[in-house]
């Protein structure tokens, strides 16, 4: 591993440290909220309120260094509040474009399941093309560019169910999950959330985080491994269960997340666990079933326990 690599490698490690200090009792989740940023993917965050989703949006986005910007999704939120419009000036006799919230590094979708279908599709092209395409004219969206949305569960009132067009655009989905005894009796007795988020600094800044997504390309993929993620995709398409199977985009995405995965544990190449350490969160939200038209995240751990590791 190069200088350079140690010192990102190092300074991604800080800034998981001042995760764990911020949510307590979660860290192989904050690991692969990282690992989804390393490998350039957005992330989809799923749980009931109140366990920390938008806290860990924010603290992602201030140890990360990155410009932040929120936007509440609610059933009248309309594609124009997210992506800006174009204003007619009369005094130059020409549309001036104001860029809408979107136009940052980090993107929280809170509670993007409360919006209505269209205003979720607004996201499609930011996430897949990092541009937004208003009258015509392309706009490019700064980098790095991240969307983190926030869903409660669908048997919740007032929620759309995201389409499956939209689901595989996020390449995880997590679920924070009630905090153990332990942690929640750190979390009930020690400061404020929202104290010690304004304490919190930057680890690196986007140029660097730009940098360490370019060095986990270099991470080997040997060709065993490589089977057994084939496999593994090969056996999501075979399942009757399920009405697709994964995509060659969230196959990609695997691999990439894998070699995150492994960058993260300091190792050059990726291994099994690294497989299985990702799988679950990027194949459960896109496994519908066919009978529900529901992802249920254990047919993931069904999946890995049924393919052999090489």
């Amino acid at each position: 591993m190069s200088p350079q690599s140690r010192e990102l490698l190092q300074r991604l490690h800080a800034a998981e440290q001042q995760l764990n200090d911020i949510i307590l009792g979660k860290a192989p989740t904050l690991r692969l909220a990282l690992v989804c940023l390393l490998a350039q993917g957005h992330l989809l965050i799923e749980d009931v309120p109140g366990v920390g989703k938008t806290t860990l949006a924010h603290a992602l986005a201030t140890v990360l260094g990155l410009k932040f910007a929120r936007v509440q999704f609610t059933s009248d939120l309309l594609p124009a509040d997210l992506l800006g419009v174009s204003v007619y000036e009369r005094q130059t006799e020409q549309f001036r474009f104001h860029p809408g919230p979107i136009f940052t590094q980090l993107l929280l979708a809170d509670e993007i399941n409360r919006a209505t279908p269209k205003t979720q599709s607004a996201l499609l092209e930011a996430m897949a093309e990092q541009q937004v395409t208003i009258d015509g004219q392309s706009n490019p969206l700064p980098k790095p560019f991240f969307v983190i949305a926030t869903q409660n569960p669908q048997n919740q009132i007032g929620t759309f169910a995201l389409p499956e067009s939209q689901l595989d655009r996020f390449l995880l989905r997590l679920e924070l999950g009630y905090p153990d005894a332990r942690a929640e009796r750190a979390l009930l007795t020690g400061q404020s959330r929202r104290d010690l988020l304004a304490g919190l600094q930057p680890a690196l800044t986007p140029a660097q985080l730009l940098a360490a997504q370019r060095t986990i390309e270099d991470i080997k993929l040997a060709e065993p491994v490589l089977d057994y993620i084939q496999a593994l995709i090969a056996a999501t398409r075979e399942d009757q269960r399920f009405s697709c199977g994964l995509s060659p985009r969230a196959a990609l995405g695997l691999v990439q997340a894998c070699k995150a995965a492994a960058w993260l544990a300091n190792r050059s190449m990726v291994i099994p666990e690294d497989v299985q350490q990702v799988f679950p969160a990027l194949a459960g939200h896109r496994l519908l079933l066919r009978q529900s038209g529901r992802a249920d995240p254990h047919c993931a751990l069904q999946l890995l326990r049924a393919v052999a590791i090489p």
